[in-house]
């Protein structure tokens, strides 16, 4: 029997008011969405280093199915840009060589190489024979793609729409010759971890076009001019060719650079002009690029190409206008006689 102080005690716990807890409310699920937090929430503060679990995805990484890291960082890279900084574009001259990012891939090539037609082909042939089938299109998602200048490694690329995977597939020649170029046209993202592409630590370009060629098949698609011999014209602009891939021996970073590699690969009129100078006894003496004075809200450039007489030195100099303010290059004014103003 409980005695009278336990009985009494019994009775005011019985008859206390219940009070509600003071710890928040924890989070309620909604039903058309995520966790929303019910009124009163406490939510960690901005920065906070606990984060929420994100599902782990269970397939290996070669899967065909699985989103490889480029379009990730891509779509980083963008946001970043756009959000603190203005971008930095890149028109660029090289190469592209593809690379194994780790033994997994190189072995899961090796492979897939096991499985195709390969029989009497070289290496360079292989690798473009496994590339082009479209069941071994993972393997080229997972390769690291690297951009070259003059042979110095300088980006490494990931297009920003996958489709454009098969324009970095045909950058791969089954016969590479000395004078094959590749352009790349898109912005200059921040350096790779290092475990991205095998200890190779390079910025990023992210690449919104991508086109091949070698010098030949550009001065055949160039318009000659009727007075001049296919001779002629081609031994002139494959000079003119030369000459401005010596001087754009660069990363096609600033905005001088881009100018000077987009008339090389863009405007015919330059090369006409040299064929017509070499008939003349005229040699190409020096290009220039310098700020125009019309740049203001926009940033234009005047390219000044001037030719020597070769025996009496007097100089004649032409000049193109080249608007580069956004990502791809455009003409302002077309080649016309340039006087130095003082």
């Amino acid at each position: 029997m409980p005695t009278a102080d336990e009985a009494r005690i019994a009775t005011e716990v019985m008859d206390a008011p219940i009070v509600q807890s003071q710890m928040p409310p924890i989070a309620r699920e909604s039903s058309v969405g995520p966790l929303q937090p019910g009124p009163g929430t406490v939510l960690p503060p901005t920065g906070a280093a606990s984060a929420p679990l994100v599902a782990r995805d269970a397939r290996p990484l070669d899967s065909p199915e699985r989103s490889h890291p480029q379009s990730a960082i891509s779509s980083s890279v963008t946001e970043t840009e756009q959000a603190e900084s203005p971008p930095d574009y890149i028109f660029a001259l090289g190469r592209i060589v593809p690379r194994f990012p780790s033994l997994s891939v190189e072995k899961e090539f090796a492979q897939a190489t096991g499985r195709a037609d390969a029989n009497g082909l070289t290496d360079r042939e292989a690798l473009r024979t496994v590339l082009t089938d479209r069941a071994n299109r993972y393997l080229a998602r997972q390769l690291a793609w690297v951009f070259t200048v003059e042979g110095q490694e300088t980006y490494l690329l990931v297009p920003r729409d996958p489709a454009d995977f098969e324009l970095l597939i045909e950058s791969v020649r089954p016969t590479p010759r000395a004078t094959d170029i590749d352009v790349i046209i898109g912005v200059r993202g921040p350096l790779a971890p290092p475990e991205y592409a095998n200890g190779l630590v390079l910025p990023f370009g992210l690449v919104d076009q991508i086109f091949s060629f070698d010098v030949d098949a550009l001065i055949s698609s160039l318009p000659r001019p009727e007075d001049r011999s296919p001779e002629q014209f081609g031994s002139a602009a494959e000079d003119l060719f030369a000459r401005l891939v010596q001087i754009a021996d660069n990363a096609g970073a600033t905005d001088e650079h881009r100018a000077l590699n987009f008339l090389a690969v863009r405007y015919p009129r330059i090369y006409h002009q040299m064929a017509e100078a070499f008939t003349r006894n005229f040699a190409l003496a020096s290009v220039r690029v310098r700020p125009s004075r019309l740049s203001g809200v926009r940033r234009i450039s005047d390219v000044v190409f001037t030719w020597r007489h070769r025996e009496t030195d007097v100089e004649e100099s032409f000049f193109v206008r080249v608007d580069h303010t956004e990502e791809f290059p455009f003409l302002v004014t077309g080649l016309s006689p340039y006087l130095e103003r003082l």
